[in-house]
């Protein structure tokens, strides 16, 4: 699986990464964390609010920082 964090590094862009990795850890699943900084790249998602993320290429959620128990439902 294939978690993208859409942001340019914030403080918010920094909490998602570590609450996503915390979600996949506690599924025990295999995944890969990419981070888009990129704002061209970001609006190609369609992405106009940041924080974001991407599960395998699919925006699952802009504009916040989610706990690892709300991102554990976005990767089931």
């Amino acid at each position: 699986m294939k978690i993208q964090i859409l942001g340019t590094g914030c403080a918010k862009c920094k909490q998602l990464t570590e609450n996503a990795e915390a979600a996949a850890r506690e599924m025990g699943i295999a995944y890969e964390i990419e981070k888009v900084s990129d704002i061209v790249e970001i609006v190609k998602y369609g992405v106009m609010a940041t924080p974001a993320l991407a599960v395998d290429g699919k925006v699952k959620l802009v504009g916040k920082v989610a706990t690892p128990a709300e991102i554990r439902v976005l990767l089931s």
